[in-house]
């Protein structure tokens, strides 16, 4: 049988406490009120109610003094070599530039916000545009930046980097739009990079960014991917004509020197040949002149002379002599190739002992003719 049915006794196995009913707020608010009042030295009446007043007002002074120094303590911080604080004060941006160092702002009060004044951001931006000649082109490049203004990196612009990606876009399409398409993909890229960071500091500067803009690098500027193909065919094309102008230019610089030169040598050959003849047109009429003058004085010897000197010339250079002999009909014929090798002597002889030679074979021929006139006398 439960506790709790007809005739079990109303055993409660928690014990019979009685009809006590619900607890009375307004007592246990008063009971409250009481012990704030006792911690803050407001107890009233009792017993030794004075020295717990004095107990309760030295705990109040203790916590008074942890709280100030943990306010104080969370107002200290320190800057590094690269960074920059700004103040603000209840919201406001304060002038002063907080410099590196260990600082102390009132917490609550100020708020300081750090800004790297060091460190080199990139910022890439990539897009499509027209360029002067009405070609499109896609364009990659990149930007580095530093903070050169703290405070007006933090407080004049919202965003500075998503105004700085505007001003970026802005700068490059108007530099890209005047330029045409080979300079934007060749040779004037580098051109192309100095104009766009000039044109960009300036937009930057007009709107008080406090971003100092360090280079501009031009990663890749090429036609769109739908016509690379086409576009890379023409710059071959383009390619293969300026080599074979670069060849042909080196065959013209090589050759045209060579023609010079030998145009000029032909020039002084031919002013050599010039001297030479005029030189021996002139010592061969020097000589008949004084040839003359010796005719003039002796003229069979003269003659002789010249007929013997003629004579001699022309048998030095033949090896085979015919000699008509005077009154006779027949030919005397002297091998002097047979007689000189038969005489070795008489190949190392001088142009005098030949000479001597010859008039013995003539005074020869002469004793012979005469003896055969002799013979045909009697």
């Amino acid at each position: 049988m439960a506790w709790n049915e007809p005739g079990g006794g109303d055993k409660d196995p928690w014990g019979n406490r009685g009809d006590q009913g619900p607890p009375d707020l307004d007592e246990a608010f008063k009971k409250l009120q009481a012990q704030l009042a006792g911690i803050f030295g407001g107890g009233r009446g009792g017993q030794g109610g004075g020295g717990g007043g004095g107990l309760n007002s030295g705990l109040l002074v203790g916590l008074l003094v942890v709280a100030a120094i943990v306010y104080g303590a969370l107002g200290i911080y320190q800057l590094d070599a690269q960074e920059r604080g700004i103040v603000f004060r209840f919201g406001a941006a304060q002038d002063e530039i907080v410099m590196p160092g260990l600082h102390w702002n009132p917490p609550i009060i100020d708020r300081v916000e750090k800004v790297n004044v060091t460190r080199i951001n990139p910022h890439g931006h990539q897009a499509l545009m027209l360029t002067e000649d009405e070609n499109i082109v896609d364009v990659r490049i990149t930007v580095q930046w530093v903070v050169n203004d703290p405070r007006a990196f933090l407080v004049n612009v919202k965003n500075p980097q998503i105004s700085l990606d505007h001003a970026t876009e802005s700068a490059l399409r108007h530099v890209v739009g005047s330029t045409v398409m080979d300079q934007v993909i060749t040779a004037g890229r580098a051109a192309i990079a100095v104009e766009v960071q000039e044109r960009l500091q300036t937009y930057l500067d007009s709107y008080g960014t406090g971003i100092l803009v360090s280079k501009v690098n031009i990663d890749e500027s090429a036609p769109p991917t739908q016509v690379r193909d086409a576009f890379n065919d023409v710059q071959k094309a383009k390619e293969d004509e300026q080599r074979t102008i670069n060849d042909a230019s080196a065959y013209a610089e090589s050759i045209i020197p060579e023609a010079r030169g030998e145009a000029q040598q032909q020039i002084e050959q031919a002013n050599a040949y010039r001297e030479r003849v005029i030189a021996r047109a002139q010592g061969e009429a020097q000589r008949f002149e004084k040839l003359l003058t010796e005719y003039s004085l002796a003229p069979e010897v003269t003659r002789d002379r010249l007929y013997i000197d003629a004579m001699e010339n022309l048998l030095s250079n033949s090896t085979k002599i015919m000699v008509d002999v005077e009154g006779g009909n027949n030919m005397l014929y002297l091998p002097l190739d047979r007689l000189m090798q038969q005489s070795p002597a008489l190949s190392n002889s001088s142009q005098e002992s030949v000479r001597g030679i010859a008039d013995a074979i003539i005074n020869e021929v002469n004793n012979r003719a005469a003896s055969g006139r002799a013979r045909e006398s009697r």
